[in-house]
């Protein structure tokens, strides 16, 4: 079975390098660590199904089941030896190639002429105050009173650096707009 690559996957086996883990405590390590900003970990039948894939696709196996009084019973996974060469081919595959996501914002900018041009710049400036906002939390977390060495940053210092970007680009848009440098007659193309 072949399984397609995904933050979730890549995430669920990196986690599982440290050892055997059940779902819930996958969840727990992904939020506590701040790696929800980059895997969606929001609904749990994600992390579910994504488990059973990579167990069904041999990368993960059942090491144990416990039962506690206190808690529903937990199945710990472990990482198999096809699922460590996996991760690694994964991770080098997304560090080196770029590839479409598409994000939503781009797609609602390829729509954006259905708007007045003085709507966009409205709405696009308060894209740039959320923004703003999110580049302030990175920088706390960044500089944050904490003993997390750098490398465990790094997706945090890239996701301020491209928020940042955005922000500036927003900016020049945002003037032309005012300026009217940039205009459009709003309706179906």
């Amino acid at each position: 079975m072949t399984l397609r690559r995904s933050p979730l996957a890549l995430a669920i086996l990196g986690l599982l390098e440290n050892g055997p883990l059940h779902p819930y405590g996958m969840q727990r390590l992904i939020k506590q660590w701040g790696k929800d900003q980059v895997v969606n970990v929001g609904q749990r039948t994600s992390l579910y199904r994504m488990i059973d894939r990579l167990e069904d696709g041999g990368l993960i196996a059942i090491g144990s089941t416990e039962r506690d009084e206190r808690y529903p019973e937990r199945t710990t996974y472990h990482l198999t030896e096809e699922g460590r060469t996996v991760c690694r081919q994964w991770l080098t595959e997304m560090l080196t190639t770029p590839r479409n996501e598409f994000p939503e914002f781009p797609a609602a900018l390829s729509f954006v002429m259905l708007l007045m041009p003085e709507t966009a710049g409205e709405l696009l400036a308060d894209r740039r105050d959320r923004l703003t906002q999110r580049i302030a939390d990175f920088d706390a977390e960044l500089t944050g009173d904490h003993d997390i060495p750098r490398w465990a940053l790094l997706e945090t210092e890239y996701l301020r650096a491209i928020t940042e970007a955005e922000v500036r680009w927003i900016d020049t848009i945002v003037d032309e707009l005012r300026s009217g440098s940039l205009t459009w007659k709003p309706g179906p193309v």
